[in-house]
């Protein structure tokens, strides 16, 4: 696979808003259930204000840019670092953005950054991954 085709500067971008059944399955997948992804939990109300979306959730949206857009062909995860600075409220839009930062030509990697941010586009999540694109079999 070559990553030619990439240039760096190159972009995309998916907007998401995470339900409450999302939250569950979730949960219930991890079996993570703390009270700050909780509606009718008051423990969320120190530091919070409401009620959180899990992380893992935050990290799908950002896999599903990969996956579908950049670089949006066949890659594995290599590296990832995020930096969450503020929770993601539930009913809250996110827009997780990836700007291609580096080409690797003989490993076949790229670099990207990773910038998530709200419906007020105050930026929540900052971070960096590192994908290998895979040859595609046929």
């Amino acid at each position: 696979m070559d990553t030619i085709r990439f240039k760096i500067g190159d972009s995309a971008a998916i907007a998401r808003k995470f339900t409450e059944e999302e939250i569950l399955s979730c949960q219930q997948l991890t079996n993570d259930y703390s009270p700050v992804y909780q509606l009718h939990k008051k423990k969320w109300d120190e530091p919070f204000h409401k009620p959180i979306v899990p992380a893992l959730l935050i990290e799908g949206l950002i896999h599903q840019v990969v996956s579908e857009k950049l670089p949006g062909c066949p890659c594995v995860l290599l590296q990832k670092e995020l930096l969450f600075y503020d929770p993601v409220y539930r009913n809250e839009t996110i827009t997780a953005k990836l700007d291609l930062l580096d080409c690797h030509n003989e490993r076949h990697w790229l670099t990207i950054k990773v910038s998530c941010t709200n419906e007020n586009h105050h930026e929540v999540i900052r971070g960096q991954l590192v994908v290998q694109l895979l040859e595609p079999k046929g």
